[in-house]
């Protein structure tokens, strides 16, 4: 079968074109003039240059596919314009959907996130939990749901899509790096001064692919699935990264609000001011108030979703940064 991905240039996007190809998939990727798929198999891959937010080129390239996987957003924590962001996230996903559903292909995984899962003050988050007004910070979160809830009102209308919600996906070929990478790298790097309390739900990456291609299989069309593993603090993070690297995780323990205010000056100087990307994003620290702890049981009861060690994802993800000299 043919399939088409968006993203492939992307941390998900990459490993899931890898794990595609290597399971003899025919692969036609929308990769936007500049960028390279971050994978040796690109070789093997059919190349459609163009954006998800020209609703031309996205129509050509689902031509001919039988599955859609729309893995591209843009995941940063800053813009210069704001509504870049919901343009991408937002617009762009409309595209998609409605190109891939004149093209009438069989399958659409749209790529969300974690954080359009409501956390409840006890327990974890699961796919049927509400997600409440005030924990929708940020623009990236806020484009992702408003994305997402266009994705679940197309599939009530017969639109063929199932929704995945990756956590914290870690490991190799993090080219950019994404916010999780850059942590594990800033730890490297031994840029980590100190630590805040917070918590996040950590999964492979390898297995994210996996599970993508799981949901196109499996998956119910209009259902939601979390693909995570293993929940755990910052602080356990840096103790497991410290193991594995050898490198000393930061002692020092800085109150949240105290990030808040640190994170609030450096958004005036650098955003405000000199109109520049923070060095401490604000919406990242704002997200970080609260542990986004959650349950990925529903994708492993439903679609088999693998749970592989997170700590050998930590390992390949060290050795990646290490082997191609980013540290």
């Amino acid at each position: 079968m043919k399939v088409f991905i968006t993203g492939a240039s992307g941390f998900i996007g990459g490993n899931l074109v890898r794990r595609l190809v290597e399971k003899g998939y025919r692969v036609k990727a929308l990769v936007r003039p500049g960028s390279k798929i971050s994978t040796a198999l690109v070789n093997e891959v059919e190349i459609v240059e163009g954006d998800i937010l020209d609703f031309d080129t996205v129509l050509r390239g689902v031509s001919e596919c039988g599955w859609v996987f729309h893995c591209a957003a843009a995941y940063k924590f800053w813009a210069r314009d704001p509504r870049d962001i919901y343009k991408t996230n937002v617009n762009g996903t409309d595209n998609v959907l409605v190109a891939a559903h004149l093209a009438g292909v069989e399958r659409i995984v749209y790529t969300s996130t974690v954080g359009t899962i409501g956390l409840p003050k006890v327990g974890l988050g699961n796919e049927t939990t509400p997600l409440p007004p005030h924990q929708v910070v940020g623009n990236y979160k806020r484009s992702k749901y408003l994305a997402e809830k266009i994705v679940l009102k197309k599939a009530t209308a017969g639109i063929p899509v199932v929704v995945v919600n990756p956590t914290a996906p870690v490991g190799a070929w993090d080219v950019k790096p994404t916010p999780t990478g850059k942590v594990i790298l800033d730890f490297l790097k031994q840029k980590m001064p100190a630590y805040v309390h917070t918590g996040l739900n950590f999964v492979d990456v390898s297995d994210v692919a996996e599970g993508h291609i799981l949901a196109a299989i499996k998956g119910t069309i209009g259902e939601r699935y979390i693909l995570g593993n293993q929940n755990m603090s910052l602080l356990e993070l840096f103790e497991n990264l410290q193991e594995l690297s050898g490198r000393k995780r930061p002692r020092l323990h800085i109150p949240n609000w105290i990030a808040m205010g640190v994170g609030q000056v450096d958004d005036l100087l650098e955003n405000k001011i000199l109109r520049r990307e923070p060095k401490i994003p604000l919406e990242g620290i704002k997200m970080a108030q609260i542990c986004t702890y959650v349950s990925s049981q529903k994708a492993v009861d439903q679609l088999g979703f693998p749970q592989s060690p997170v700590n050998e994802a930590l390992n390949q993800a060290i050795q990646w940064f290490r082997d191609k000299g980013y540290y």
